[in-house]
């Protein structure tokens, strides 16, 4: 029975592999059907050449080797993906949580509550300047959406680039993202109108 739930855990590590991981599988595993069949067809001739048969034996345990080497890297890629993708929910949840924006007051908070990851210092620290990043970049377009709304309301006539040209005038400091403003105008312009067509 362990072994069949190893080999449930090989087939969804496989399954949720990337894809060059899963092609980098294939290769050693022709290999090794090719050479068992050379090795039998070299075993059942009448005079069996004994060099062919040491050889491909030989090869034949290179391949298997290479095959346990191979899923030992995809098993630690894929343990690797998992860490990563449950350390940066938890600490997502931390963040928000705390509503903290210092970095390294957000590491020794995070290590302080969950004491397991004390060795992943390193990880956590680029982990949370990533989401803070994100959380940053998600509030400022929250920002200009609702901005943006009220200006394309009060300029209904207007077209994109009049609206984009008097909002960055209404709100300088946005002036470094002129090419979302615009991205964001059409959007909300297109789904006014939507809006008013049903």
């Amino acid at each position: 029975m362990p072994r069949c739930g190893r080999f449930r855990t090989f087939i969804r590590e496989y399954n949720e592999s990337a894809r060059t991981d899963k092609l980098s599988f294939i290769p050693p595993f022709l290999i090794l059907i090719v050479e068992a069949v050379l090795l039998m067809h070299a075993l059942t001739i009448d005079v069996p050449d004994i060099m062919v048969v040491e050889l491909t034996t030989i090869l034949l345990i290179i391949s298997i080797i290479e095959i346990i080497l191979v899923s030992r890297e995809m098993h630690q890629h894929y343990m690797k993906n998992n860490f990563d993708r449950i350390l940066t929910i938890k600490l997502d949840d931390f963040i928000t949580e705390t509503n903290e924006k210092n970095v390294k007051k957000i590491v020794t908070d995070f290590i302080e509550d969950n004491s397991k990851y004390s060795t992943n210092r390193n990880e956590i620290y680029h982990i949370a300047c990533q989401i803070l990043e994100t959380h940053h970049e998600e509030k400022i377009e929250k920002e200009i959406t609702n901005k943006l709304e009220k200006i394309i309301k009060r300029k209904k006539k207007a077209n994109v680039d009049e609206i984009v040209d008097s909002f960055i005038e209404k709100f300088p400091k946005f002036k470094k993202y002129r090419g979302e403003i615009y991205e964001k105008a059409c959007q909300c312009m297109a789904d006014s109108k939507n809006i008013k067509k049903s």
